[in-house]
């Protein structure tokens, strides 16, 4: 099923990237021997989006992407999720990503699997905590 989700993802970003020269929209295959959790990373990268499996099994840092947004859809696990409120301990880091230690005031959202998250550009996000360990996909659509 997340070989089928992946490739219903690409196709689904190549019409709405390209969507003004409908002779240039491409379809990717990825085999599924790339498309695994046990070494989470890159799947595909190219000027117009990125998408990377990723794991975690503890919470991290805030971040925000003045270029990219992201979309999450989550193949395993379950984890509280913050979008939006105040960085406390912002730091501005080099090409647009910035990152922080926590939110104050934004929302939480309870994520399981199955569900897909999308976050804008220049919104603050953060992996609260983590029951046990989260696997995802991580689609980046580049400004």
């Amino acid at each position: 099923m997340t070989t089928r989700f992946l490739t219903l993802l690409i196709t689904s970003l190549s019409f709405t990237l390209r969507a003004a020269d409908p002779s240039e929209i491409t379809v990717t295959h990825i085999d599924q021997s790339k498309v695994n959790f046990i070494k989470p990373g890159k799947v595909l990268e190219n000027a117009e989006f990125k998408i990377a499996m990723s794991k975690r099994d503890k919470a991290g840092s805030v971040e925000i992407h003045a270029h990219d947004t992201d979309t999450f859809y989550i193949v395993d696990g379950e984890a509280e999720f913050v979008t939006g409120g105040t960085v406390v301990g912002l730091k501005e880091g080099p090409n647009g990503e910035s990152s922080g230690k926590e939110i104050t005031g934004g929302e939480t959202h309870h994520l399981t699997k199955g569900d897909v998250m999308v976050i804008p550009r220049g919104t603050p996000h953060w992996f609260k905590e983590v029951k046990g360990q989260i696997s995802y996909y991580v689609v980046k659509v580049v400004k």
